[in-house]
């Protein structure tokens, strides 16, 4: 039995250079950075003093005030971008069958700022004072819970926690849950809000983060020679993915097909990968299997690219080892040059802007290249977006403990 065509028919994004779709977009192609100074708390005594906020962002302007009391910002960040993304697909459960629409979200941290409010209350306060909205504000599911309340979907709700690949494995899950026959639609994607002076803190001491205070744009430079980390950072992206019939029968806008996911873990080390990026080359092939593909196929890889020693160099062997001699002409970009590190967030906007890719036939930038690695030997499209034919592009993205996860889009064509 075949396995049905699944496509997009929706996407929402609030990132660090846009708090919608459009806006983030534009600002990917005109490589805009949205890292910055941090400015939701006193960075005095950190080594670290930079970070990509989301701007700009009033709460109210999307949830009333009642409600946004009771949500960490990973929620709120969850709801507006779905609300987006739902608008755009033209999703409406009043119609449709509410049972075949699930929410399928990741998150590294979940309520990681709830925690710690909490946490402080507690010790400060003492055990009587402790908010009764702490559990259902800090749980990581919660926010997949809070879209099929708002939105009445009431098919497959899970949340999936496996680092910076989470958001990336929700969407390979969603797809294989579609193809499962298990749901028509669902709302999948990332969200995280995790820029705080614990975990800022926690990071530079594990030396991952770039300490390039002085100059926060140019702070986050994958693949090149100076690189020093990543800048972590916050947001949340959405995809509305359905099967091509349930899409045509009720006249959705299709942007593109969601074709192969990939995923495997390196068994090898809690936070470097696996010497030469075995582990992320098999994901790649996987998807690149899975979306019925050859390697030659593929226009254009959204690298993990988190702008890391190791990840960076070994990413690029992975890439090398997948594609072979057609390596050389392959397109590489990543948009953490311009966007830091959202964690479990990472891959859903790196997934959104693949589907942009490939909807408007041009690749987004890798900014702050300036200085080639020898270890780094890929076309990353430098500085500058670049238009050429994309009629597939793959999503990578790399977690610690080793998870792999992998996505392949294509070009939609209606063979029906």
């Amino acid at each position: 039995m075949s396995k049905p065509k699944v496509v997009v028919t929706g996407l929402g994004a609030i990132a660090p250079n846009g708090n919608n779709v459009d806006t983030f977009w534009l600002a990917l192609l005109a490589g805009k950075s949205g890292i910055d100074h941090i400015k939701s708390y006193d960075t005095t005594d950190h080594s670290v003093t930079i970070a990509g906020e989301v701007k700009n962002f009033n709460y109210e302007d999307h949830i009333d005030r009642k409600t946004v009391r009771k949500l960490d910002r990973f929620a709120i960040f969850a709801l507006v971008a779905a609300e987006e993304a739902v608008k755009n697909a033209k999703l409406d459960s009043s119609w449709l069958d509410p049972d075949k629409i699930g929410v399928i979200l990741g998150s590294g941290v979940g309520g990681v700022a709830t925690l710690v409010e909490q946490q402080n209350v507690l010790q400060d306060r003492g055990p009587k004072r402790v908010s009764p909205h702490f559990v259902p504000k800090m749980i990581a599911n919660i926010a997949a819970g809070h879209i099929a309340i708002r939105w009445n979907f009431k098919g497959p709700n899970q949340t999936i926690v496996s680092a910076c690949a989470s958001a990336t494995d929700a969407i390979g899950i969603a797809l294989r849950l579609i193809q499962a026959g298990d749901a028509d639609v669902i709302v999948a994607g990332g969200s995280e809000a995790s820029v705080l002076p614990l975990t800022i803190a926690g990071f530079a001491n594990m030396r991952a983060l770039s300490t390039r205070n002085d100059d926060p744009q140019a702070a986050s430079r994958p693949f090149d020679l100076d690189r020093d980390g990543f800048i972590l950072s916050e947001g949340s992206g959405i995809l509305v993915i359905e099967t091509e019939r349930h899409a045509l029968a009720r006249n959705a806008p299709i942007l593109a097909e969601l074709a192969g996911y990939g995923a495997t873990d390196d068994a090898y080390h809690v936070t470097q990968p696996s010497e030469g990026g075995a582990g992320g080359a098999k994901a790649m092939q996987k998807a690149i299997a899975n979306a019925g593909l050859k390697p030659e196929d593929i226009s254009y890889v959204n690298a993990h690219g988190t702008s890391t020693p190791h990840n960076d160099k070994n990413e690029s062997k992975a890439i090398r080892s997948v594609f072979g001699d057609y390596a050389d002409k392959l397109k590489v970009s990543s948009t953490k040059s311009m966007t830091g590190h959202l964690l479990g967030a990472s891959g859903a906007v790196e997934a959104i802007a693949s589907v942009k890719s490939i909807q408007k036939q041009i690749a987004p930038p890798t900014i702050n290249y300036q200085t080639p690695d020898p270890e780094c030997d890929l076309d990353y499209i430098p500085n500058k977006a670049q238009s050429f034919e994309i009629n597939s592009a793959m999503s990578n993205s790399f977690g610690f403990g080793g998870h792999n996860g992998v996505l392949v889009f294509k070009k939609y064509t209606n063979n029906n």
